[in-house]
């Protein structure tokens, strides 16, 4: 079986890293080269950086913060934030990236999905999904969070999985800095239905909420940023918690 994965999230905003609860009250939480370096060091299987404000001049700005980074670390990571076209994944992959993470944009133009796998690979590809729970079911959102769509999660991600997909991180807006665990029902459902890799994010707290989203939600990665980014978890003591817990982790 494959290794379970811990991935540190780094939400960037104006070259600096920040984190918020249920997507808003950001707050900062340090340089973003400094804190990938730290977690690669710490054991981090890999890292996904997100530029939350993504703006033309800030996609210039985060194609050098990805050209800092890959200098400075030795593990996989992905990149999203103002990704539009290919020219955008060919810019960021020359700048160091090994995935990037697409999310308003896949929902926008589907497409979007097909040419990067056909070009780059599907391992290339991260499809990110946003949903919160309604009524009528997990709805998806764009813009980080401020635009509701009429797609719904398990619909999207299917459909991204068919279009060529590598993986699929899912955010549970609901859970998002929460810290009362992962959505694990909806990911064990993402997990039964799709045959890539999905991510699970938003919702994480304590050692247990890992364990439980790997066991419950059927995930094979789990991804978490304030517990990180604030040292209320460490990544050498989870994954030694995780393997006394029969959970296989690279160590």
């Amino acid at each position: 079986m494959l290794a379970k994965r811990i991935i540190p999230c780094l939400d960037i905003k104006n070259g600096q890293t920040v984190k918020g609860t249920n997507f808003v009250n950001l707050r900062e939480a340090g340089d973003p080269v400094e804190l990938g370096k730290a977690y690669s060091d710490q054991g981090a299987d890999e890292l996904v950086y997100l530029d939350i404000t993504a703006s033309f001049e800030g996609r210039k700005t985060f194609t050098d913060l990805v050209k800092r980074i890959a200098a400075h670390i030795s593990i996989p990571f992905t990149v999203g934030g103002g990704i539009h076209e290919l020219s955008d994944v060919d810019r960021l992959l020359s700048a160091g990236a090994d995935k990037v993470s697409i999310n308003s944009s896949a929902i926008r133009n589907p497409k979007l999905i097909d040419e990067i796998a056909g070009h780059f690979g599907s391992q290339v590809c991260v499809v990110a999904i946003d949903a919160r729970q309604t009524e009528n079911g997990w709805k998806c959102y764009l813009n980080g969070g401020r635009v509701e769509t009429d797609r719904y999660l398990f619909d999207w991600a299917k459909e991204a999985n068919e279009r060529g997909a590598g993986e699929i991180l899912f955010t549970s807006m609901d859970h998002d800095g929460v810290k009362n665990g992962y959505a694990n029902e909806a990911l064990a459902t993402l997990s039964n239905t799709l045959s890539i890799p999905v991510i699970a994010s938003g919702g994480a707290g304590k050692k247990e909420h890992f364990k439980d989203t790997f066991i419950y939600g059927k995930a094979d990665a789990a991804l978490a940023a304030s517990v990180f980014h604030f040292g209320e978890i460490q990544i050498p003591d989870l994954k030694s918690y995780l393997r006394a817990e029969g959970i296989n982790v690279r160590i």
